[in-house]
């Protein structure tokens, strides 16, 4: 069983086998988490990502699934790359979040990885609202059986997201 943990903090700074990005589709980097693993992970992720896109991501990573890199020069092994899918008050899209994480541990799993730090994909740009992205992402990692990772870190930008997270956690412990 993965024991989930929850921390406020910088997910570049975390010492883990890997990384989650909430990646855009085309892997290049962009803003939020995403643009902060690229600046402070160097030109290899860029590289692997080019390389990626070259191969069998040409039209770039769907929503909901989830493909490796190195870290770089990142305290980590592997960057695990995840798209989240954008939030739609017309469109439940619970399933492709649910997917991310999914994918995600699966990735990692494969790899050998036994700590994997998260990031709340999807509720920045993509503004999924964070009580229920919260709910999504602890009961989906909860409910997945890895072989490997014994540890998901969950890495919270800010006082809000982290009692947010924090909330839900005590609610699916709960059974509530």
């Amino acid at each position: 069983m993965t024991n989930i943990t929850l921390i406020m903090g910088d997910i570049t700074e975390q010492a883990v086998d890997a990384v989650v990005n909430a990646a855009n589709s085309s892997l290049l980097g962009g803003g939020g988490v995403d643009g902060a693993i690229h600046r402070r992970g160097g030109p290899e992720i860029l590289a692997e990502c080019r390389a990626l896109r070259a191969s069998q991501y040409g039209r770039g990573l769907p929503a909901g699934q989830a493909v490796a890199t190195t870290a770089g020069r990142l305290p980590a092994r592997w960057v695990v790359h995840t798209v989240g899918p954008v939030w739609s008050g017309t469109e439940d899209r619970s399933e492709t979040l649910a997917s991310c994480y999914r994918e995600s541990l699966r990735v990692a799993d494969g790899l050998g990885a036994r700590t994997v730090a998260f990031p709340a994909v999807s509720t920045g740009v993509y503004r999924w609202p964070l009580a229920d992205a919260a709910r999504i992402a602890l009961s989906t990692v909860r409910d997945t059986p890895t072989d490997s990772v014994t540890e998901a870190r969950f890495v919270l930008f800010g006082q809000d997201a982290h009692d947010v997270f924090a909330e839900a956690l005590r609610t699916l412990e709960s059974g509530h």
